[in-house]
């Protein structure tokens, strides 16, 4: 019998990006009144739409999982939040290749770095517009 003398952690780090000049475009567009509210409503969306997206994967739904993450693209385009939007496609894109254990990493990648990515933009209070 092997005994296991220690256990690593794993930890997964990746960097978020998120482009200021979608936030900046939004606020001249909309005011600041209008940005903010769009913001917190897409950030609202995407909280409530990722942990969607985990329920479908453990009951194994991959056309609601896909319909779910499609969304995600497209709320996260709209505040700039380019890296939740580019894993999304790359889920959307597993699920369409029929390879379960891609779509599971990569879903799980999505929750990860959207869980940073609205961390980020809540932190940017600096914003000039």
């Amino acid at each position: 019998m092997r005994v296991v003398a220690e256990v690593l952690d794993l930890v997964q780090w990746e960097s978020v990006r998120l482009d200021p000049d979608r936030l900046h475009t939004l606020y001249i567009q909309l005011g600041e009144s209008g940005a903010e509210d769009v913001v917190c409503r897409a950030i609202e969306e995407l909280a409530v739409r990722l942990t969607h997206c985990e329920r479908l994967w453990r009951e194994q739904s991959p056309a609601g999982l896909r319909k779910s993450a499609r969304s995600l693209i497209a709320i996260a385009d709209q505040i700039g939040m380019t890296t939740l939007a580019r894993v999304a496609r790359d889920v959307t894109t597993a699920i369409d290749t029929g390879d379960e254990i891609a779509t599971g990493a990569t879903l799980f990648r999505l929750i990860r770095i959207g869980e940073r990515s609205l961390t980020a933009v809540w932190d940017m209070q600096d914003i000039s517009v």
